[in-house]
């Protein structure tokens, strides 16, 4: 039996790991949701004048060329339950305090398939935390503590599974 070349991943029962260059921790976080994988381009009109007469003009005719322009990349926000390690907490007070130039890093986030095998993978650069949030917490409620951290990065790329460059 061949074994498919093309695997749909399914937006549930799996889980994300988030790894950062220079870290001491083999993973530096896993996650249950991320939102925000998102690159796009903006788009430049460049009116100009096409030699084609028109009308009862003896001149061209105006036309709007879209040529791409700047590459935008979304801020990516990572959702997991509430944990002890410190590890990303300490991460955003290093930036805060002002070392934010020696606190970018380049990583990945790996989206694990229900075997625990890598089902995709996306690298980026010079990513900084930008935010995090910790939902609320009620002594009386059953709900688990969640925490949001929201990265910012300059370039973002989606790679082979496995590919560690």
């Amino acid at each position: 039996m061949t074994k498919p070349t093309h695997e749909i991943l399914t937006t549930s029962r799996f889980y994300i790991g988030l790894y950062l260059d220079g870290s001491d921790e083999a993973v530096d976080g896993y996650f249950q949701e991320c939102k925000g994988l998102k690159t796009s381009q903006d788009v430049i009109e460049c009116p100009e004048v096409v030699p084609l007469a028109w009308g009862n003009a003896s001149h061209g005719r105006f036309s709007n060329v879209k040529i791409p322009g700047n590459l935008k990349v979304n801020n990516i926000t990572l959702v997991r339950s509430l944990r002890s390690s410190k590890t990303l907490w300490n991460w955003l007070t290093a930036v805060q305090q002002g070392q934010w130039a020696e606190q970018r890093r380049n990583g990945a986030i790996v989206i694990y398939r229900q075997d625990a095998s890598e089902g995709a993978r996306f690298v980026f650069e010079r990513a900084w935390p930008a935010s995090y949030k910790c939902s609320d917490v009620k002594a009386s409620g059953g709900d688990l503590a969640v925490e949001e951290l929201e990265l910012t990065c300059e370039v973002f790329e989606r790679v082979d599974p496995g590919d560690t460059t």
